[in-house]
């Protein structure tokens, strides 16, 4: 099971040109083992791109995630307590809500993250791929 950055999300739905070889290899792979994690809070930062005019979609935010929960093989990982702490706790990190509850996923589940931020790439304590 791996988990997708948002931006990843994205492109794996709208611009899978834009992803690296070895994040399409990882992708395809984790479809065939059953299971594509998103974090929920990847659902709010699409939906506020949107709205800020900095992302534009085929369909509505709301249609594509429940598209995305049709498919057998894609979960959203809910944020819950402990990762919501979690996602305070990481000092250095930069102050993006998103990237901190990103990361705070990846470690709690102990998933393999799917991203181009090189911010992220190099956090401890994450396995990364891109």
């Amino acid at each position: 099971m791996i988990l997708l950055d948002t931006h990843v999300w994205l492109w794996w739905l709208s611009d899978p040109s834009q992803l690296s070889h070895r994040a399409t290899e990882r992708i395809e792979a984790a479809r065939a083992d059953g299971v594509v994690a998103i974090s929920t809070i990847s659902a709010w930062e699409a939906a506020l791109l949107v709205q800020k005019g900095r992302l534009e979609l085929r369909l509505p935010v709301r249609d594509v995630v429940a598209a995305c929960e049709r498919l057998p093989f894609f979960r959203f990982v809910p944020i819950g307590a402990e990762i919501a702490i979690a996602a305070v706790e990481l000092g250095g990190l930069h102050a993006d809500p998103a990237d901190r509850l990103i990361i705070a996923t990846a470690r709690h589940e102990g998933l393999e993250l799917v991203t181009k931020d090189e911010r992220l790439q190099a956090w401890p304590g994450v396995t990364t791929t891109w």
